[in-house]
């Protein structure tokens, strides 16, 4: 399996329009953050986990050709706004993009993007294949999926297993249940948005010590706002397994 991190920033992500903090004026490239994705190679099968605001960048700056499916955690737009340009897939591969969601998030969708699913089949618009999903493990184009059940403050959000590898984005708790589920993963991505207390995601702290429970052999963080600090110096205080991700750093397991 091979990982890339398209996105690992936030809305409150960099640059801030107007911030003069020390990350938004870095010229360090892993201080430029966009919102927050990663694509998965699965033999042979392009998933992409998440389609924010920069979604076409992102797909341009990887020079992604192909994706088989969409993996959505939740349905706030820094995570969904970007389904309109899976059109450009819809061409070049002649095929329905397969969505795979909750039920709660397929239904936003199609509410913020009505013209989608309208029936006068306007020439042009993105064509999609809705896929419900639940707790229960899924086959997303051939990969298996086990989902993770996370709570974004009192919003229920999916993390996604795939093999060794597991990603959470916008998180705040996580019961036993599913962190049971998480453990003998080689590799655990989870949110980390900044060093204080937050009302909806995990702290630099709190990843810190989840991380520690979990114990995979490799963590990364992501979902990471301006206000954790420069790459260079968070990543300098953080244990030997675990690093903060950027845009584009990519690995394979």
């Amino acid at each position: 399996m091979k990982v890339t991190f398209l996105g690992t920033g936030t809305s409150q992500g960099v640059p801030v329009i107007g911030c003069e903090c020390e990350v938004c004026r870095s010229l360090d490239f892993r201080d430029k953050r966009l919102r927050v994705s990663v694509h998965l190679e699965v033999n042979g099968t392009s998933l992409i986990i998440d389609a924010g605001p920069d979604f076409r960048q992102q797909m341009l700056r990887e020079r992604i050709k192909r994706v088989d499916a969409v993996l959505f955690t939740h349905e706030h737009k820094d995570h969904t706004a970007g389904l309109d340009d899976i059109r450009a897939f819809n061409f070049m591969q002649h095929i329905d993009m397969p969505l795979y969601a909750a039920p709660r998030v397929l239904e936003q969708l199609q509410q913020e993007f009505s013209y989608i699913f309208a029936n006068s089949n306007y020439p042009g618009v993105p064509r999609v294949e809705l896929h419900p999903i639940s707790l229960d493990p899924f086959d997303a184009q051939g990969v298996p999926v086990t989902p993770i059940a996370v709570m974004h403050h009192k919003l229920p959000v999916f993390g996604f297993r795939i093999q060794d590898f597991t990603y959470i984005t916008d998180a705040n708790f996580i019961s036993e249940a599913e962190k049971d589920k998480i453990r003998g993963s080689k590799v655990v991505v989870v949110n980390a948005l900044r060093k204080e207390p937050h009302i909806s995601h995990f702290s630099l702290p709190e990843a810190l010590a989840l991380m520690e429970d979990l114990a995979p052999e490799q963590a990364y963080f992501t979902h990471i706002s301006h206000l954790l600090g420069q790459h260079r110096l968070i990543e300098a205080e953080l244990p030997a397994h675990v690093r903060l991700a950027y845009d584009g750093l990519s690995f394979t397991l």
